[in-house]
């Protein structure tokens, strides 16, 4: 600690309004502060009381400012030096900041808080504002994204489909056949054919209604249209309850409420909203996956196709692909022995209900 007369600090003075610095001490007597030159000989270059000078708050390491009547100011890194010397002066000027960085053990509660503050969030207030940004969602911010996502993938992932232009037309006008049961109706709607690339065989829906089939899917079908249109009615299903439009707002709200507790997290909401390939990673969830085998069931049973045809195509998928397809359907859209017997259950279900109307 430095007492009365001696030298608190080394550091530097800036003259009024100007950015030179120049090599300093600070020097105390008393409730009196003086600033003397290091350089020439110890000249004194300002003083003041304690009470006429701004002393700047301790944060962290961040150099001390005491600034003096006459607008000059000296600066030094030494907060250990100062806050000692106001602590003899009952000044204490380190800051709440700085004392929020100081290791407490009422830290631990906070901490704790925080985290089950967060999953809280996360459990029930994301969900909520979730569907309040369904509801709220125009046509056009769906269309943009779905438009954005798709021109994406064109450009990194997909290209031309090389299926026959009349089995291309044959399928698009069964799959039309099949979204006239729909809630959207066929103009609601839009199918693409493409090649799958490295993805291989598969097919997903974009929020907007626009469904993309690869021709490896249609391959593996190996000629039995009803499984590929099991597939397809299963991906209205995805956006008949919006499910991959929640998917984004949640991976969304994910990525808001990391930002509030980690800081900036870069432009990961952009990429959520705009990068394909981030959009095809978000899974759905076992409960969505199962609303969607059910709404195939459904439209296909109203359509006159094989109710059961998307478990079919699943038990193809793992016959043919095996359950390390990483690359393939099986990755977002796993076809596992329960799912399937619920799959054939309500499908007999459908018929019986069909059959006693």
């Amino acid at each position: 600690m430095a007492s009365d007369g001696s030298v608190i600090a080394t550091g530097h003075w800036h003259p009024p309004g100007s950015s030179r610095a120049l090599a300093a001490r600070l020097e105390g007597e008393g409730r009196q502060l003086a600033v003397l030159l290091t350089d020439d000989g110890g000249e004194l270059a300002a003083s003041g009381n304690l009470a006429d000078l701004a002393i700047s708050d301790r944060v962290g390491r961040i150099p001390r400012r005491i600034g003096f009547a006459d607008g000059s100011l000296f600066e030094t890194p030494d907060n250990d030096a100062v806050d000692a010397w106001l602590a003899t002066h009952r000044a204490n000027r380190s800051g709440w900041i700085h004392g929020l960085e100081k290791f407490h053990p009422r830290l631990i509660g906070f901490v704790l808080a925080v985290i089950v503050l967060a999953g809280l969030i996360y459990r029930y207030a994301v969900p909520a504002l979730v569907e309040v940004a369904i509801v709220l969602t125009p046509p056009v911010a769906t269309e943009m994204m779905s438009s954005g996502t798709l021109s994406s993938l064109d450009k990194a992932v997909f290209s031309p489909s090389s299926l026959p232009e009349n089995e291309q037309a044959d399928i698009r006008t069964r799959f039309e056949a099949i979204t006239a049961h729909s809630v959207r109706g066929v103009d609601g709607y839009t199918l693409n054919f493409r090649s799958g690339g490295f993805i291989g065989p598969n097919a997903f829906a974009l929020p907007d209604g626009t469904l993309v089939i690869t021709d490896e899917l249609i391959e593996l079908a190996d000629g039995d249209t009803e499984m590929v249109l099991g597939v397809l009615a299963h991906e209205i299903g995805h956006v008949e309850r919006n499910h991959s439009l929640r998917q984004i707002y949640r991976a969304a709200g994910t990525a808001a409420l990391i930002m509030l507790i980690a800081g900036d997290i870069g432009t990961a909401g952009e990429d959520i909203l705009t990068n394909g390939a981030a959009l095809l990673s978000l899974s759905y969830s076992r409960a969505a996956e199962s609303e969607a085998d059910r709404i195939s069931v459904e439209l296909m049973s109203k359509a006159g196709h094989d109710p059961a045809a998307i478990g079919r195509f699943f038990a193809v998928l793992e016959k043919k692909l095996g359950s390390s397809g990483d690359t393939s359907m099986l990755s977002t859209h796993p076809g596992t022995p329960e799912r399937r017997k619920a799959i054939d259950d309500y499908a007999t279900e459908i018929g019986k209900s069909r059959a006693g109307e």
